[in-house]
């Protein structure tokens, strides 16, 4: 299966590039769903189709879908709230109705997480469609599911059977019960389903269409998603240059614009697979509207980005980690080792990443940026290595 993750500069016509992708591969007869985070309906409003809650067709394969995320986020408080009776009970908790309950700043982005999950685990569709939400905060909610799993891992760690077997004693000594088996069993099948989650975005059919008016501003955006994605090892499979307008013009305030956009597309050219989607002059409405847009098709996937590690043990003594970075500045980048984790900060993207196994014995030498590469220097630790004659 594939799947297209579309994002990229606020305001840019993101969702109307990703509802014309899926109308396009739609036509050329593959089994298309797309979906959408927004709590209006504005996939909807482009389609000429209502969206909601539940999978609804728009015409031959192509099938649209907005989460409710107010429903399941009221379905899984309750549901804590049922197998957290007795913690609540003892600390004097009043309980929540469902009825009162407001979805916090970020649950549908996480619908939108278990909506993909869901789709890429029924099998009932060829390519997935995903209009994301603008960079950064794509970035981060691609991100989430390796996050929460690195907390569950830190705070409820595997090998707890010590743990329970001093459960009992603990709680005579505090005087208060300790958490019950159940706190384990949710955070193994949160973990269970974080990974689902993680395994969709990492699928190697999985590719990223950034979407940008060319211009200052999205030049300045799209040289900050490009070091974003790259710092998580996404690849992109093309850049749309919407609402691009025509060159033939007479209009003298027109040939500026017309200028500019030019500007940004030789620039975007020398770094980017570009395709470029005419301003329609309206605001496209139906699916006869998406069609003409003419946008680029799935196409081939892009390969995965990879982070190599060269043995230059003979030559200097070091192992080198390649991050490949492009667009990154060298004041903004930061490194930090913890444990046989390594912290990598570039500008105001940040990804905790574990050290590859050979890396772990080893002490950082040093680093630098060249061409668009992050090459960390890594030299064995005595401690760990075994001694050669």
């Amino acid at each position: 299966m594939r799947t297209i993750l579309i994002t990229g500069q606020g305001g840019s016509g993101r969702t109307t590039v990703a509802a014309a992708t899926a109308v396009a591969a739609a036509r050329e007869g593959c089994r298309t769903l797309v979906l959408s985070a927004d709590r209006t309906d504005s996939l909807g409003a482009v389609l000429g189709t209502p969206t909601g809650a539940e999978p609804v067709p728009v015409g031959p394969g192509l099938t649209a879908w907005r989460p409710d995320a107010a429903a399941r986020f009221r379905a899984d408080l309750v549901a804590f709230q049922e197998r957290a009776a007795s913690v609540l009970d003892l600390l004097g908790a009043g309980r929540l109705d469902a009825e009162e309950l407001t979805p916090l700043p970020g649950a549908e982005e996480l619908a939108l997480l278990r909506a993909l999950r869901d789709a890429a685990l029924s099998e009932a569709y060829d390519l997935l469609v995903v209009d994301l939400p603008p960079l950064p905060q794509a970035l981060a909610l691609l991100g989430l599911p390796e996050e929460l799993r690195r907390y569950l891992r830190r705070l409820l760690p595997a090998e707890r059977q010590a743990a329970r077997a001093l459960r009992p004693v603990l709680g005579r000594l505090a005087g208060v019960p300790m958490p019950s088996e159940w706190l384990y069993e949710t955070a193994a099948r949160w973990d269970v389903e974080l990974a689902a989650v993680a395994a969709v975005v990492d699928d190697p059919g999985t590719t990223v269409r950034l979407v940008a008016e060319p211009g200052p501003a999205g030049a300045d955006h799209i040289r900050v998603a490009g070091v974003g994605l790259a710092l998580r090892g996404l690849p992109v499979d093309a850049l749309v240059a919407n609402r691009v307008l025509p060159g033939d013009t007479s209009d003298t305030w027109l040939a500026g614009l017309v200028a500019q956009q030019d500007k940004t597309l030789s620039e975007w050219r020398a770094t980017h697979p570009v395709r470029e989607v005419a301003h329609l002059g309206r605001d496209p409405r139906g699916t006869d509207d998406l069609t003409a847009l003419d946008v680029p098709p799935a196409g081939d996937r892009p390969a995965r980005v990879e982070w190599p590690v060269t043995d230059r043990l003979a030559d200097d003594g070091v192992l080198v980690w390649h991050l490949p970075l492009p667009g990154a500045i060298r004041d903004e980048l930061d490194l930090v080792r913890r444990g046989d984790e390594l912290v990598v900060t570039a500008g105001q993207f940040r990804r905790i990443v574990p050290l590859p196994s050979a890396l772990r014995r080893c002490t950082v030498d040093g680093a630098a940026l060249r061409d668009g590469e992050l090459r960390i220097r890594f030299a064995p630790d005595p401690r760990f290595w075994p001694r050669t004659r």
